[in-house]
């Protein structure tokens, strides 16, 4: 399942219980011809800049189709056709991002979800070279959070081609299977990385059922598995003290908005240098109904045993030890059972291409 691809936004929006109604307006982007911004200056950039396009063809229907619609649209800006690279099960993204920076693009678009999103940023950290987004996902987090349009690839390509650079920063995460490795694998976040209950549902959504009915695919799975056991973590924020929680679900995040406006991490900038935690602590059903209350009020909430049921940290860094293996996602990426989840904030790594005047 591709990273964020509804992944997050139904499996939180199901972390909550509720069936939330999409609301998802999609604004058409200025269609004004004009130099591209965010890439490099007029003076500066060749006279013929260059546009690579990534694409998830699981996500995209025709994309032969979206091809022809991605160059007309470069056209009118006076660009050529775009440098077409295909994902590949081998190769989700990265490698794609590494030959587009290889090939001195000036921009490099993602036809895909937040899954491919991440693994194609992953290269182009630190590096100048914008990111654009043509959501083509399920929940498209990232696209909701910066206000690219996510239901309209014309819309998203206007922004992608004609719209303004932002720098956001990423999230960093350390997978620890044992919790004594001592190489653990690195990988990169932009919306959301998960350990426990959200990631369980993930892994247990099949694509026939997201294909018949969407993101709710991850609410129906979700709501079956409400009666889980809690799980005895550790969290340690930044250089403090250790805090024993029992959890179902903790989830870190670098923007905090989910499909329908839900807020889930209602502080969470992607700009602002912090990590954003919630730790989701119900016992039973009764408790998950606490927990939908608590994320619609934005506040804490407690369980009717006076526990609380949802808290919420800010840090740079963080890390999450468990008693017991439990199942992580990145960006709506399964990525195994693991004991220990360490994440940190790398503020302004990555510059994204947003709508004019856009804040996320």
């Amino acid at each position: 399942m591709s990273a964020g691809q509804g992944a997050q936004l139904a499996v939180l929006t199901l972390t909550l219980g509720l069936a939330v109604t999409v609301l998802v307006a999609g604004r058409t982007a200025r269609r004004r011809r004009r130099t591209m911004v965010g890439v490099r200056s007029a003076r500066d950039r060749p006279a013929e800049p260059r546009v690579a396009v990534v694409v998830n063809r699981s996500k995209v229907d025709d994309a032969d189709a979206r091809r022809r619609q991605v160059d007309a649209a470069l056209a009118a800006y006076g660009w050529p056709p775009a440098l077409w690279l295909d994902t590949t099960p081998t190769d989700p993204g990265s490698g794609q991002g590494r030959t587009a920076l290889a090939a001195g693009c000036d921009v490099v678009l993602v036809l895909g979800g937040d899954g491919t999103a991440r693994l194609v940023a992953e290269p182009l950290l630190g590096t100048g070279v914008p990111l654009g987004l043509l959501p083509a996902g399920t929940g498209n987090l990232l696209a909701r959070n910066l206000r690219v349009p996510p239901n309209s690839l014309e819309a998203a390509l206007a922004v992608a081609v004609g719209g303004h650079r932002r720098t956001i920063d990423v999230g960093q995460a350390e997978i620890d299977v044992s919790g004594e490795d001592h190489t653990p694998t690195r990988h990169t976040f932009l919306v959301m990385a998960g350990l426990g209950f959200d990631a369980e549902v993930m892994g247990s959504v099949t694509p026939a059922l997201k294909e018949r009915v969407g993101w709710l695919a991850y609410v129906l799975v979700g709501m079956r598995n409400l009666r889980g056991r809690r799980t005895r973590v550790g969290i340690r924020l930044d250089d403090g003290e250790q805090i024993t929680l029992r959890v179902r679900s903790v989830i870190v995040g670098n923007c905090g908005e989910l499909t329908g406006g839900v807020q889930l991490l209602p502080d969470a900038r992607v700009d602002d240098g912090w990590l954003d935690v919630v730790a989701v602590s119900p016992r039973n059903v009764v408790g998950w109904a606490a927990v939908t209350a608590s994320v619609i009020s934005r506040r804490s909430g407690r369980g009717t045993w006076g526990q609380p049921v949802v808290q919420h940290f800010r840090c740079r860094s963080v890390q999450v030890r468990a008693e017991r293996p439990m199942p992580v996602q990145l960006d709506g990426d399964t990525a195994g059972s693991v004991r220990v989840l360490r994440a940190e904030v790398r503020p302004a790594a990555l510059v994204v291409m947003t709508p004019d005047g856009s804040r996320p």
